[in-house]
């Protein structure tokens, strides 16, 4: 007999990282490889959140404050909701996990759309619950009113993302509003705005906090992973009520953020010169790829996020290691239901052209299932 982990746990499919630049370096002999596979920012971190946690550095002997009181003060200040409103989290995924773990039990329901941010999947199995993934709409814009109808009395949870990573659709404000009009008191609406600052150019694009004031069971989630660049820290925030952030920090680690991301973040949040040019490389080179990926006949989703996803007429999983072996790293989508796709973050312009210029030499070979005649004088 062999220890046995819990059913919901051995049927867990883990969630997979994108590959590290330095083992597809080690693994194909090769250098200068460029990461466009987990949506990281192309110009950096923040420049004052790096000066802070180099100052904090010296400081690490001691516990953080396990209540990331400044930054929860901080973030009170900037958006206008009291401290015990305000969650902090080792990114925003765990705060995802965290409120499963406090609000679903083995038979709960959490409903989803289809597609949906992985995190979701993986947070509700080790919690024991059942996913419920409802269809989305044609460009696999999430089916609100499908999700409302689907909401029954299992159901504790139903979450979106908005934008939705990998698809990079998003719900528009008059949708959102409709959907929390008469959402049964007993369930919990997660409202995943990780992306939220690459999308505010669209003038429909909703702000859920505005549900929140109206005092809706929400949780919006955001993070210092993207726009701010401190992925590496793992730094996520969200607002809820107060009866909510309570139960979440009821399971919560004493400890689950550093002290050094804690005072990152704080820098990172008055950077906004940093966040800009972030946000406005993103639009323009995110404009620039769908341009060039649609010029070469593949199938290209309207994106609000700092990612891309592309649909070939092939299964894209044996195409990654040959764009890896070319020194690009993307992320194949096979294990998020999009079998034929794969998503390319948006990076610089020189590790866009790179990105092409490796999907040129796969096209010209026959290899992406596209027709040769797609293949481009130049790169763009």
């Amino acid at each position: 007999m062999k220890p046995s982990p819990r059913p919901s746990i051995a049927k867990l499919a883990p969630y997979v990282p994108g590959r590290p630049i330095e083992e597809v370096e080690r693994e194909y002999g090769i250098t200068g490889a460029v990461k466009l596979a987990s949506n990281e920012n192309p110009l950096g971190p923040s420049p004052k959140g790096v000066a802070a946690a180099v100052a904090a550095a010296s400081g690490v002997n001691f516990y953080p404050d396990g209540s990331a009181t400044y930054l929860r003060r901080a973030l009170s200040s900037r958006f206008g909701f009291p401290s015990e409103q305000v969650v902090i989290g080792s990114g925003s995924s765990e705060l995802i996990d965290l409120c499963m773990r406090a609000f679903v039990d083995p038979g709960d329901e959490v409903v989803v759309p289809q597609g949906i941010f992985r995190m979701f999947p993986v947070a509700v199995g080790r919690a024991g619950g059942t996913i419920v993934e409802v269809p989305t709409k044609p460009g696999h814009v999430p089916d609100l009113d499908a999700l409302k109808r689907r909401i029954g009395p299992a159901t504790k949870v139903v979450a979106i993302a908005n934008p939705n990573n990998p698809t990079g659709a998003y719900v528009p404000r008059a949708e959102l509003e409709r959907f929390f009009e008469g959402l049964p008191d007993h369930v919990v609406a997660v409202v995943d705005e990780a992306y939220h600052e690459f999308a505010r150019e669209v003038a429909d694009y909703p702000n859920a906090l505005d549900e929140l004031r109206k005092g809706r069971n929400v949780l919006v989630l955001r993070t210092f992973s993207k726009a701010y660049g401190l992925a590496g820290f793992r730094i996520g925030y969200g607002f809820t009520t107060p009866e909510i952030a309570a139960a979440i920090n009821k399971v919560r680690e004493p400890f689950n953020t550093t002290v050094v991301a804690q005072v990152a973040a704080i820098a990172a949040l008055d950077d906004e010169e940093h966040c800009e040019r972030t946000v406005s490389l993103v639009r323009t080179e995110r404009a620039f790829l769908a341009a060039e990926l649609a010029r070469r006949q593949a199938v290209v989703n309207p994106s609000l996020g700092n990612f891309l996803l592309v649909e070939l007429p092939i299964p894209f999983g044996p195409l990654e290691p040959e764009f890896a072996r070319r020194g690009v790293i993307l992320r194949p989508m096979g294990g998020w239901g999009f079998p034929l796709a794969f998503r390319v973050s948006v990076g610089t312009h020189d590790e866009n052209v790179r990105f092409l210029a490796a999907f040129d030499d796969l096209l010209a070979n026959g290899k992406l299932g596209l027709p040769a005649v797609a293949v481009p004088v130049g790169a763009g």
